[in-house]
């Protein structure tokens, strides 16, 4: 089995949450940030836009004792890019891209156990590939290098920090807590 891997994803192992999470996986989802998470039971994903959000969740995640590096390699969780892959070495998980349905077109990321080849996907409650960061990722991510060169911070709004992509000329909308 696999989780969908979209943007910047941040995959923990499940037993590492059941063990060190205080409350285990109940108290886990309730303080989830975001509404990307997903789970194939054994990996448990959640995406976001931004490098700093996911140094935050990470920074989060092990002040709980769920830690992302021993010797210098993925421990209880890993960062996952969709478009590069993982961010350093896992020996516990692989990243893969496969075609979404049955039209080899249409590509997404995904994240497994090295043992597993089970090859049912877990998406986030309400995903869809048509209104997917997949579909989109021509446009709608923006690899971590070409962000300060990309993107001109223009104003607050609603909660949102919003950027124009210079490549693109259209506005962004990114979360405080993203």
């Amino acid at each position: 089995m696999a989780v969908l891997i979209e943007a910047i994803s941040v995959v923990i192992k499940r037993s590492s949450i059941d063990k060190k999470f205080p409350g285990g996986w109940d108290a886990f989802v309730q303080e989830v940030p975001n509404q990307t998470l997903c789970t194939d039971g054994t990996l448990v994903r959640l995406g976001f836009m931004s490098p700093d959000a996911v140094r935050q969740y990470v920074n989060s995640l092990e002040s709980y004792g769920i830690f992302y590096l021993e010797n210098g390699e993925a421990s209880d969780l890993v960062v996952a890019d969709m478009l590069r892959g993982f961010t350093v070495k896992c020996d516990w998980a692989k990243l893969c891209h496969v075609p979404f349905g049955d039209d080899n077109l249409r590509k997404i990321a995904i994240c497994q156990g090295v043992e597993d080849d089970d090859e049912t996907i877990f998406f986030p409650d309400g995903w869809e590939f048509e209104n997917s960061i997949s579909h989109k990722q021509s446009s709608a991510f923006i690899p971590y290098e070409e962000i300060e060169e990309r993107l001109e911070f223009l104003r607050k709004e609603n909660g949102l920090n919003v950027y124009l992509d210079k490549k693109t000329g259209k506005e962004i909308f990114i979360s405080e807590t993203d």
